[in-house]
C-alpha cells in the first residue's frame, strides 16, 4: 500500500468516475484502475463498484475511505511543515454548528496566507454533520458546544469516532433577537416572557435528537418553533416575525450588520439553561496543519478579546448589543 494509492482512493471517491479521477491527476485511466485493483487485491476487500454511470464505494470500501483520507492527510501536513516551501497547495477545512465567530475566525485565518493559491473551506452544517466531517478527513476541526444535557450523549460519539474534544470557552446563555424586539431593552429574558413569540432552531436532519440541537432548552415545550438551515435565514425571521433563538451571545457584529442584541436569559425551575462550553474537535493524535493551527490561534484571540458579559463572568446592566 502506497501513498500514492491511498490518494487515488480519495480522488476518485471525489469524482465518481475513473475517467474524472484520470484526468484531475493527470494520469492514463488504466493506469489508475491497475493502481486501485492492485491495492485491492493487497488488502483484500472491494474499494469501488463499478458501473457503466461511474463508480460508487463498497460498505468495505466506506469503511476504508476514512482511513485513507486521514493517513494521507497526516502526510499532506507533514509535508506543509517540511516539505519544500511552495510543493503543494494550501488546503484547510472547518466544519462548525453555526456560529459567526467561528466565521470572523476563519477569515482572519485566510487572510494571513500569503500564498498565491490554497483550498479553504468552511461548512456550517448540522450537528452530526461536524463530527462525520471531523472523523473522516473532510475537514480538520470542528467548531460545537457542549453542556450538561448532551455532553454524555456528543462525548460517546466523539468516542467511538477516535474524536478529541478542546475547551475554548465557557458562556452563559442569551436571548438573540431583533433590536426592535418588544423585549429588546429587558435586563434579563424569562422562558414564560418567549412564549408568545416563535422560537428558531437550526434544522438536525432526519436523524435530529434532543442531543444534537445547537440550541439551549431542546426538550422545552415551545408554543412555537421553526426550523431554519442556515444564520441569514434566522435573522431575517427575527425581523419578520419577532421570532427569537437562544445562544451563546458571542455574536460578531461586524459579520452580523444589523440591529440585533443578546440579552441574558434568565433560567427557572422549569427551564434551566445551564452554560454552554464551546470548544473544538479534532482526531485524536492528529497533527495540525499550519492553517489549523491559525485557525485555533484566531479563534482564541477573538474569544478572548470578547465583552466578559458574554461569557458570563457577570451580568450586564441591561441588554447589551451583540459583538
Amino acid at each position: 500500500m502506497t501513498l500514492q494509492q491511498l490518494h487515488y482512493v480519495i480522488e476518485i471517491s471525489e469524482a465518481g468516475s475513473l475517467n474524472k479521477a484520470a484526468e484531475r491527476l493527470y494520469i492514463a485511466q488504466p493506469s489508475l484502475t491497475s493502481s486501485i485493483q492492485e491495492l485491492e487485491k493487497e488488502i483484500g476487500i472491494t474499494i469501488f463498484n463499478r458501473t457503466g454511470r461511474g463508480v460508487t464505494l463498497t460498505a468495505e470500501g466506506a469503511g476504508f475511505l476514512p482511513y485513507a483520507r486521514q493517513v494521507y492527510g497526516q502526510y499532506m501536513n507533514l509535508m506543509d511543515v517540511y516539505g519544500k516551501q511552495g510543493a503543494r497547495r494550501q488546503q484547510f477545512a472547518v466544519s462548525t454548528q453555526h456560529y459567526s465567530f467561528a466565521v470572523k475566525a476563519f477569515v482572519e485565518m485566510t487572510r494571513s496566507f500569503d500564498v498565491g493559491e490554497y483550498d479553504f473551506a468552511i461548512r456550517e452544517t448540522r450537528t452530526k454533520a461536524v463530527l462525520e466531517d471531523v472523523a473522516s478527513s473532510r475537514s480538520e476541526i470542528g467548531i460545537l458546544y457542549l453542556n450538561d444535557f448532551n455532553r454524555r450523549a456528543l462525548e460517546k460519539l466523539m468516542s467511538a469516532s477516535n474524536l478529541v474534544f478542546t475547551h475554548l470557552i465557557d458562556c452563559a446563555a442569551y436571548v438573540y433577537l431583533w433590536g426592535q424586539h418588544p423585549l429588546a431593552k429587558r435586563r434579563a429574558i424569562t422562558f414564560e416572557d418567549l412564549t408568545p413569540y416563535p422560537c428558531l432552531s437550526f434544522e438536525q436532519g432526519d436523524d435530529s435528537s434532543f442531543y444534537l440541537s445547537e440550541e439551549l432548552l431542546s426538550t422545552s415545550e415551545y408554543p412555537r418553533i421553526i426550523k431554519c438551515c442556515d444564520r441569514a435565514t434566522v435573522l431575517n425571521l427575527m425581523v419578520g416575525l419577532n421570532a427569537y433563538t437562544l445562544c451563546s451571545g458571542i455574536i460578531c457584529e461586524e459579520l452580523n450588520i444589523g440591529d440585533y442584541i443578546a440579552v441574558p436569559y434568565a433560567s427557572d425551575e422549569h427551564n434551566p439553561a445551564g452554560a454552554m462550553e464551546i470548544g473544538y474537535v479534532t482526531r485524536r493524535n492528529s497533527i495540525l496543519s499550519p492553517a489549523g493551527n491559525r485557525y485555533i490561534e484566531e479563534m482564541k484571540k477573538y474569544l478572548a478579546a470578547c465583552d466578559p458579559v458574554k461569557t458570563g463572568t457577570r451580568m450586564p446592566e441591561g441588554a447589551q448589543k451583540s459583538r
